[in-house]
């Protein structure tokens, strides 16, 4: 058996000693492993964030007041995950020495790279577009998501790191990049000594996006997708990741097919087991997959969906 852990460097815990440090105070040495701003103000004299971000899990503000420090600081995700700062080398080295090797030289077999695509930001921060002008705050990702250095990062990373433990697996998740194949590519072409594979999310969006605001799609769009996924990665000389589960998203036999009764659950499974199982690529199969898992009956209260994305939305 191997243990491939999930490698979180795109933001950290507010509890982490790096960030317990970071707002104690504007000089403090762990200051700039982070993004810390100052505030801006409206002509009434209104404190305003330092951009118009929104953070991923609800419509507010991806920055977050500190009064301790008189800054907001930047978190693309919840304001309990405030985001590394990568342009600092310092945070880098230490990822790479106190996180990655720490758990190699322990015997760890790899890493599963959570939203590693945004470890990249313009570093002015600008304005992101007015996508929705009903929204104080507006999604974010032209200016985060395959940022500017993200490839430099990860060469970095691949020499400082991953080239010195032989054997290893490297899958990196690389979501906010809709239907762009060429941009994604470049991250798992061997001549660029970056990752293996990476977790695409263009089939995961074919029946919607964001996840909690379904559409219909027609089977030709899947196959579309999978399809050019599965010839055009080979002709480049990469290596696809094969899955339709992960802990965000709906469970496959309820969202690709039927659960409604045990005979339709299973047959659903069986044909989407077989459909993975026979495409090209390492195959990833989520806890409960293996067993059909279908979702939360439909009657239950929010209440029993232990989610934060899936509670403010319902919220909002």
């Amino acid at each position: 058996m191997k243990l491939v852990m999930d490698l979180v460097v795109n933001h950290c815990s507010d509890q982490h000693q790096w960030f317990v440090e970071s707002r104690k105070s504007k000089d403090n040495p762990y200051r700039d492993f982070f993004w810390w701003k100052a505030p801006k103000y409206s002509p009434e004299g209104e404190r305003l964030p330092p951009n118009n971000w929104r953070e991923e899990f609800s419509t507010g503000s991806a920055w977050e007041w500190d009064e301790t420090t008189q800054e907001y600081y930047l978190h693309l995700y919840c304001k309990e995950q405030p985001d590394l700062n990568w342009e600092n080398p310092k945070l880098r080295q230490a990822v790479y020495d106190d996180i990655m090797k720490w758990w190699l030289d322990r015997g760890c077999d790899g890493f599963r790279m959570d939203v590693i695509n945004l470890i990249s930001k313009v570093p002015s921060l600008p304005d992101a577009p007015i996508k929705n002008p009903g929204d104080k705050f507006q999604e974010p990702y032209k200016y985060c998501a395959n940022g500017p250095r993200v490839h430099e990062f990860l060469q970095e990373m691949n020499r400082e790191v991953l080239s010195m433990y032989p054997n290893l697996i490297t899958v990196g998740e690389t979501p906010f990049t809709h239907h762009d194949f060429d941009v994604l590519v470049p991250y798992v072409l061997p001549e660029n000594k970056e990752l293996q594979t990476i977790f695409q999310f263009e089939q995961q969006e074919v029946d919607g996006y964001p996840q909690l605001v379904p559409k219909d799609y027609q089977l030709s769009e899947f196959k579309e997708i999978t399809s050019r996924w599965q010839v055009e990665m080979q002709k480049r000389g990469g290596w696809n990741s094969i899955y339709l589960e992960n802990h965000d998203v709906a469970r496959s036999v309820s969202r690709f097919g039927n659960d409604s009764t045990p005979e339709f659950r299973i047959a659903t499974a069986k044909l989407l087991a077989a459909m993975q199982c026979t495409l090209s690529g390492t195959l990833y199969v989520y806890q409960g997959e293996e067993i059909a898992m279908a979702n939360l009956p439909k009657d239950w209260p929010i209440e029993e969906y232990i989610d934060i994305a899936s509670q403010t939305y319902y919220a909002e």
